[in-house]
C-alpha cells in the first residue's frame, strides 16, 4: 500500500498520530460558539485522544494525492472534472474538496478506478500538466530588465478555496486572487497569514431573522496544508518574546497555491500558555489586546517564517515586501531590528526597509483603521522582542497628525514603513490621499504619495464552466477574457442559453440552500413545499452579497416596501432578488439590516421572489455571480473601496446596476449596465436614501426589466444580450487579477526592487547616506523659506502663447542646490485660493546671481489655456532615492 504525498485528508491504517484533546477543541466538523471561544483551552484535560486516519489511495493512484495537495486545482478546471469523476456524489457531498472527497470514497470505488488505465492515464496527464506548470517559464519570466526575485506578501486573510475557510470577506478573496494570478503569470511571490483554527464563523438565521455565528473547528490534518519541517524532521517553529519573560510560539503550515507557497502560522500548540494557544483561534475576533497579538505574530513572526522557509529550502530571499493592509504593519520593524543587528542604525535601517516595501490600504474610512492605545502596544514592544529597536521610534511611526490622539495607527505606520502605497481604485486612490492628506501637510491632496491599483478578479476561478466550455467550443480558448465575445462565432442565442443555464444552477441551489436554512432554524419539523419553489430561472435575477456594513446598505432595497413588492410580482415583467451576505459579530446594527431583509422576504406574497441565502461563502459565490442577470451594488458614495463581487458578476456576462463608486466609477459606461445616481447634495442621510432608493426602483421598473424581457421571435432579448457582449468584451481583460497583478509588476514591485538594491548594495551604503541626508534636510529646514517671487513677461491682459517669468529669492539654510527643488505650481483657480489641475515646473539657479545671501532661482510657464490661471512658488527637498517630492512631508511656500 502507499502512503500519500503531501497530503493528510485522513488517513494510512496502522499509522495512527496522537495529539490530546482539550476542552476548547473540537473534532472536526464540530462547532465552538462565540461566548465560548475565549474560554483557557486546558480547563481540564479530557481522557480521549484525538487522531487522523488517512486513507489509503492505491499506488496507481497517486497522481490524486498530487493533484489534491496544490489548490491549483481549485481554478482548474479539467482537475476538478477529474475528481468529480471519480464520485459525483462525494465530490458535491464536500463541496468539491479533492481532500475530502479522498477521505469520503469508498475504498472499493477507488480500487475499481486503479484498474481502469483510461482513468489511471487521464490522472497521469495531468499531474504531468501539473509539473509543467509549475517549472515552465511564464511572462514574469519573459520581463526584461531588473526584476525582483522574490516577493513576500502578508495578509491577515487568504480566500482561496471553500476547503481552506481563512477569509471573511472581499480583503481575503481578493488576497487569494492575488496569489492565484502570481502564480499563472509566473510571479516569484511567497505569500505569510495567520492559521485560524474556528476561520471566521459559519452563518444561520433564528425564526426571528437575527444572525446567529457558530464556530466550525478546522483539522489542518484534513486540509491540503503540510507542516513546514527543519533538516531532521522536526516541525519549525517561531517565537515572540512576550512582556513577563513568556514567548509565544506558532507552529508553520505550508500551503501550495500554484507556483505559490503560502506561509499560515498557528499558534494552538502544547508549546504555548494555555491563554496564547488561542491567539489564533479565529479571523478577526476578540478584543484590542487579542488582535494586536494577531498582527504582532503576523507581521514579525510572519518574517521570521518566511526566512526559515527561505534557508531550509534555499529559496532566494524576498527583496520586495507586499504589506496588504495595515494589519501587517508589523513585519517592517522585524526587519529593521534583523538590520540594526548588522550594524544600522534604526533610521538608516528605516530607509533599507523602506526602499522594498509596498502598502495598500483598502479602506475609505478612518473607523476602518486598527488602531490600538499607544499604552498597549509600548508594553508589547520588548528589547526581547526586537533587539535594537527602541520603543519611541516604532511609536513615532503609528502616531496620528491630530496632536491630541493617544492612538497607535496601523495604517499610518503602514504609509510610513512603505515608499510605495496604493488604494484599491481611482477612485479609493483620490480618497485616500484626501484622507491622509494631513500626514502632507502643505502639498495639494493630489500630490500626496499614494497611487491606485484597481483591483481584479481571477477569471479561472470566477468564470463559470459553462460559459468556459461556450468559449471552448467556438474559439477553441477557455480564456474567456481574451475571446472576441462580439464576433457572430458566438451566436445571440447560443450566449442566452448559456445564461440561462447559469440562471438555472442559481435556482436550484437556492431551492436547496432555502430548505435546509428552514429546517436548520426549525428542528424536527419538515420544510414547507413553498420552500422548493421559490425563484424562476426564466425570471430576471438581480443579485446583491457583500459583508453587511451600515455604508453597503443592505436594505436600501426596503426603502418603499410596498413598490418593491409591485417590481417583484409584475404580472408581464416580473423580477427576483437573491440576497446573501454576513454581518461582524459585534455589529448589531449590520444584523438588524439582515433581520429587515429576512422579515421582508418571509412574507407570504413576495417570498418566491426574494430570498435571503445564509453562509455566505466561495462556494455559494461560485453559483451566485453567473446565475444573476443584474448585480447590485449600493453603497455610500464614496465608501466603497473597490467592490469586487460585481467584477464576479460581469466576468459571467451579468450586467451591473451601482452606484457611482469604487471600481465602476472609472469602468461604467452605457452598454455594460446602470449607474444609480448619488444624492450627495440631499439634506440628511434619511432623504438621501430615499432619493437614491427612489431612482433604483425607476431605473429597474422602466429601463432594466423592459429590455430584459424585451424579446425577438426566437424568444431571445437580443438588446439585453448585445449589453451582455459589451460587458464581456471590454470589461473581462480590465477586471481581471491578471492585468492586477501585471501592474503590481510594473508600476510597484520592480520600481520597489530597483530603489531597494540600489540602497542595500555595498552594505546598505545608499540607505545609510540617505539617513545622513534626511537628518540633516530636517535639521535645516525651518529655516528654508522663499524671500521674494519677481515677475514679468506678461501684457496687462495675458493671452494664451505668453510666458510668465520668474525670478524667486530662496533662503537654503547651508543647503546645496542638490538637495532641493525650487518649483512653480500653477493651474487654474478654484474655490478662493486653491488651484486645480496641479502643475509643477523646476526652477534653476542662476550661480551669477545672489541677492542678500539669498539663492536665485529663475525659469518660465507658457500659458497654455484660456481662463483663471494662478500660481504659486515652494522649496521641496529632492533625492534621488526619494519616490515623491512629498515623501518627507517638508515644503515652504511663497
Amino acid at each position: 500500500m502507499s502512503r500519500p504525498t503531501g497530503i493528510r485528508p485522513t488517513v494510512v491504517v496502522g499509522e495512527v498520530t496522537f495529539r490530546p484533546y482539550r476542552v476548547g477543541d473540537a473534532m472536526a466538523g464540530d462547532c465552538v460558539h462565540e461566548s465560548d471561544m475565549f474560554r483557557p483551552y486546558a480547563d481540564a484535560v479530557r481522557a480521549i485522544r484525538r487522531f487522523t486516519v488517512r486513507p489509503v489511495v492505491p499506488e496507481r493512484l497517486s497522481a490524486l494525492e498530487e493533484l489534491a495537495a496544490n489548490l491549483r486545482w481549485s481554478w482548474h478546471l479539467p482537475t476538478r472534472r477529474l475528481f468529480e469523476h471519480v464520485s459525483p456524489h462525494a465530490w458535491a457531498s464536500t463541496g468539491h474538496d479533492p481532500v475530502a472527497l479522498l477521505g469520503e470514497v469508498e475504498p472499493a470505488r477507488l480500487e475499481e478506478l486503479a484498474g481502469d488505465d483510461r482513468f489511471v492515464e487521464w490522472a497521469e496527464s495531468l499531474r504531468a500538466d501539473l509539473h509543467a506548470y509549475l517549472g515552465e517559464p511564464r511572462w514574469y519570466q519573459r520581463l526584461d530588465g531588473h526584476s525582483p526575485g522574490r516577493i513576500a506578501y502578508f495578509s491577515p486573510e487568504f480566500g482561496i478555496a471553500a476547503a481552506l475557510p481563512q477569509y471573511s470577506g472581499g480583503l481575503g478573496i481578493l488576497a487569494g486572487d492575488h496569489l492565484k494570478s502570481a502564480s499563472d503569470l509566473g510571479v516569484p511571490l511567497t505569500a505569510v497569514g495567520l492559521f485560524y483554527r474556528a476561520g471566521y464563523f459559519s452563518q444561520s438565521i433564528s425564526p426571528d431573522g437575527w444572525q446567529q455565528e457558530r464556530y466550525p473547528v478546522l483539522d489542518p490534518d484534513g486540509l491540503p496544508l503540510t507542516v513546514l519541517r527543519g533538516h531532521d524532521g522536526t516541525p519549525e517553529q517561531v517565537s515572540l518574546a512576550m512582556p513577563g519573560g513568556r514567548a509565544l510560539h506558532a507552529r508553520v503550515w505550508q500551503a501550495a497555491v500554484g507556483r505559490v507557497t503560502l506561509l499560515l502560522l498557528d499558534t494552538d500548540i502544547p508549546a504555548n500558555d494555555d491563554d496564547l494557544r488561542g491567539v489564533t483561534d479565529r479571523l478577526y475576533g476578540g478584543g484590542g489586546e487579542h488582535r494586536l497579538l494577531q498582527e504582532l505574530l503576523l507581521g514579525i513572526g510572519g518574517v521570521r517564517a518566511l526566512r526559515r522557509w527561505e534557508e531550509l529550502g534555499g529559496h532566494e530571499a524576498a527583496d520586495v515586501f507586499h504589506t496588504n493592509e495595515g494589519h501587517a504593519g508589523f513585519l517592517g520593524l522585524e526587519r529593521i531590528s534583523d538590520l540594526i543587528g548588522e550594524g544600522l542604525s534604526f533610521q538608516e535601517a528605516l530607509q533599507a526597509v523602506r526602499a522594498g516595501t509596498v502598502f495598500t490600504t483598502h479602506t475609505p474610512v478612518p473607523a476602518g483603521i486598527d488602531r490600538f492605545d499607544r499604552g498597549l502596544v509600548e508594553r508589547y514592544l520588548t528589547p526581547e522582542l526586537l533587539p535594537g529597536v527602541r520603543p519611541a521610534d516604532v511609536m513615532a511611526l503609528g502616531t496620528e497628525a491630530d496632536p491630541g490622539s493617544h492612538a497607535f495607527n496601523m495604517a499610518i505606520m503602514g504609509l510610513r514603513l512603505g515608499q510605495r502605497a496604493n488604494g484599491v481604485s481611482k477612485l479609493h486612490g483620490e480618497v485616500s490621499r484626501r484622507m491622509f492628506s494631513e500626514l502632507w501637510a502643505g502639498f495639494d491632496p493630489s500630490e500626496v504619495p499614494i497611487d491606485s491599483v484597481t483591483n481584479g478578479v481571477h477569471a479561472p476561478t470566477w468564470t463559470d464552466p459553462l460559459l468556459k466550455d461556450l468559449a471552448e467550443a467556438r474559439f477553441a480558448s477557455t480564456d474567456t477574457t481574451a475571446v472576441d465575445w462580439a464576433s457572430d462565432v458566438v451566436s445571440d442565442a447560443e450566449l442566452w442559453e448559456v445564461k440561462g443555464a447559469m440562471r438555472e444552477q442559481l435556482v436550484a441551489d437556492a431551492r436547496r440552500r432555502v430548505s435546509e436554512a428552514w429546517s436548520a432554524s426549525h428542528p424536527g419539523a419538515v420544510s414547507p413545499p413553498w420552500t422548493s419553489g421559490v425563484l424562476d430561472p426564466h425570471v430576471l435575477t438581480i443579485g446583491f452579497a457583500r459583508r453587511v456594513p451600515t455604508y453597503k446598505r443592505l436594505t436600501l432595497m426596503l426603502q418603499d416596501p410596498e413598490r418593491l413588492a409591485g417590481i417583484l410580482t409584475h404580472p408581464e415583467r416580473p423580477v427576483q432578488i437573491v440576497v446573501a451576505g454576513k454581518s461582524h459579530p459585534a455589529d448589531d446594527e449590520g444584523k438588524q439590516l439582515i433581520q429587515q431583509l429576512v422579515r421582508f422576504a418571509s412574507d407570504p406574497a413576495v417570498r418566491q421572489r426574494i430570498v435571503f441565502l445564509p453562509d455566505y461563502d466561495i462556494r455559494m459565490a461560485r453559483t451566485l455571480y453567473p446565475g444573476c442577470d443584474v448585480w447590485l451594488n449600493n453603497p455610500l458614495r464614496p465608501l466603497e473601496a473597490c467592490g469586487t463581487s460585481g467584477m464576479k458578476a460581469a466576468l459571467n456576462g451579468a450586467l451591473n446596476c451601482s452606484i457611482l463608486d469604487g471600481w465602476w466609477a472609472e469602468y461604467a459606461d452605457d452598454d455594460n449596465g446602470w449607474a444609480i445616481p448619488s444624492a450627495d447634495a440631499a439634506g440628511d442621510a434619511t432623504e438621501r436614501d430615499r432619493l437614491e432608493a427612489s431612482a433604483l426602483y425607476d431605473l429597474i421598473e422602466h429601463r432594466i426589466a423592459p429590455r430584459f424581457y424585451d424579446r425577438d421571435a426566437d424568444g431571445v432579448p437580443t438588446a439585453w444580450v448585445d449589453m451582455m457582449r459589451h460587458t464581456l468584451a471590454t470589461l473581462s481583460p480590465e477586471l481581471s487579477a491578471d492585468r492586477m497583478v501585471r501592474e503590481y509588476v510594473q508600476r510597484l514591485y520592480r520600481p520597489a526592487a530597483e530603489l531597494a538594491a540600489t540602497a542595500n548594495a555595498d552594505d546598505h551604503r545608499a540607505a545609510r547616506e540617505l539617513a545622513a541626508w534626511k537628518a540633516r534636510v530636517q535639521a535645516a529646514w525651518p529655516s528654508v523659506r522663499v524671500r521674494h517671487v519677481e515677475s514679468g513677461g506678461l501684457a496687462s491682459v495675458p493671452h494664451v502663447g505668453e510666458e510668465l517669468r520668474l525670478r524667486v529669492h530662496v533662503d537654503i539654510d547651508g543647503l546645496s542646490d542638490d538637495d532641493v527643488a525650487v518649483q512653480v505650481v500653477y493651474g487654474r483657480v478654484r474655490d478662493g485660493d486653491d488651484l486645480s489641475d496641479l502643475r509643477t515646473r523646476e526652477l534653476v539657479p542662476d550661480p551669477s546671481a545672489e541677492a542678500g545671501g539669498a539663492r536665485v532661482y529663475t525659469g518660465s510657464v507658457a500659458l497654455e489655456r484660456a481662463g483663471n490661471f494662478g500660481y504659486t512658488v515652494r522649496v521641496v527637498p529632492r533625492h534621488q532615492l526619494l519616490a515623491s517630492p512629498a515623501e518627507l512631508g517638508l515644503v515652504a511656500l511663497a
